[in-house]
C-alpha cells in the first residue's frame, strides 16, 4: 500500500535474476507458522542450517527478533498482528528479490494475512509450512512461559 503519490519504484539494474545466477539457487520464502513453541524457530535455523552448508544465501526472520525492532511498535491486537505479518511479508519479499531463501518464524494465526503475504510473491516462491504441535504439547514447552502467563491473565491478546 502506497500512501505517497510521489513515490515510483525504483527499477534496478541488477535483478532477482542476476543474483540467483551468482547464487546459483533459486530465491523463495519458507513460511513456518504455528502456535507459540510449535518450533517454528528451531525448524526454520535447521533449515538455515543445512541450506547454509549447501552454500545457499539464507536469512531467517524469527518473531521475536523482528518485534523486538522492525514491528516494535506493535502489540497483539488482531490489527497489529495483521500489520505484523504485512510487514515481515514485505521485509521477506526484499530478501528473496536480493536472491536469499528467506525463512520466516511467525504464529501468523490468521489465513487472510498469510494469503496477502503469499499474494505478493511469484507463484512457487512462497511455501507455506504449518508446525502441527497440538496446544497441550505446545504448553508443556512453554518455552517463554507464555501460556503459564496468559492463563494467570497476565498476557493480554494471547
Amino acid at each position: 500500500m502506497n500512501s505517497s503519490n510521489n513515490t515510483v519504484w525504483h527499477r534496478a539494474t541488477i535483478t532477482r535474476t542476476h543474483r540467483e545466477r551468482l547464487n546459483t539457487h533459486h530465491a523463495l520464502v519458507l513460511w513456518f507458522t504455528g502456535f507459540s513453541g510449535s518450533g517454528k524457530s528451531t525448524l526454520a535455523h535447521a533449515v538455515e542450517d543445512r541450506l547454509y552448508h549447501m552454500n545457499c544465501r539464507t536469512f531467517v526472520l524469527d518473531e521475536d527478533n523482528v518485534r523486538q525492532g522492525l514491528c516494535s511498535d506493535l502489540g497483539f491486537s488482531v490489527q497489529d498482528r495483521s500489520e505484523n505479518i504485512r510487514r515481515i511479508g514485505e521485509a521477506a519479499k526484499l530478501l528473496v528479490e536480493s536472491g536469499v531463501i528467506a525463512m520466516t518464524a511467525f504464529i501468523s494465526p490468521f489465513r487472510t494475512d498469510r494469503q496477502r503475504a503469499r499474494g505478493i510473491f511469484p507463484h512457487g516462491d512462497f511455501i507455506e509450512i504449518f508446525c502441527d504441535a497440538s496446544l497441550d504439547v505446545c504448553e508443556q514447552r512453554d518455552v517463554k512461559g507464555l501460556y503459564r502467563r496468559a492463563r494467570a491473565g497476565e498476557v493480554k491478546e494471547f
